[in-house]
């Protein structure tokens, strides 16, 4: 792949650094990006929490409860912050690249 110039390299951290207006769309990208993250982490959540009493409400065991509880929201919690972590690190690589100039790799975990 063919190599930016150095001034075709450093256009975009040039036009974040002096805040005009292409640079604004920049960072209003990766803000967006960010956002629709947390977001989709916030709902994945969310659903299953809003569900739990009325789950418990059919269960009526509060041994089964506590081991739901427990045990079952763990793994899962752990699994929605590990997605929301490497979205929100692949989205800042993914802007670093922009702003140096090179293209970005999706290809790649």
């Amino acid at each position: 792949t063919p190599t930016p110039t150095p001034a075709a390299a450093l256009r975009p951290q040039w036009e974040i650094d002096e805040q005009t207006t292409l640079g604004a769309a920049y960072v209003r990208s990766l803000m967006r990006s960010q956002l629709r993250a947390g977001l989709t982490a916030f709902a994945l959540l969310a659903a299953p929490v809003a569900a739990l009493p009325l789950f418990f409400g059919a269960l009526r065991n509060a041994a089964t409860q506590w081991l739901v509880l427990g045990f079952g929201c763990y793994p899962f919690l752990v699994l929605i912050a590990w997605w929301y972590v490497r979205r929100a690190e692949r989205n800042e690589h993914d802007f670093a690249d922009l702003v140096r100039g090179r293209p970005t790799d999706h290809g790649t975990p």
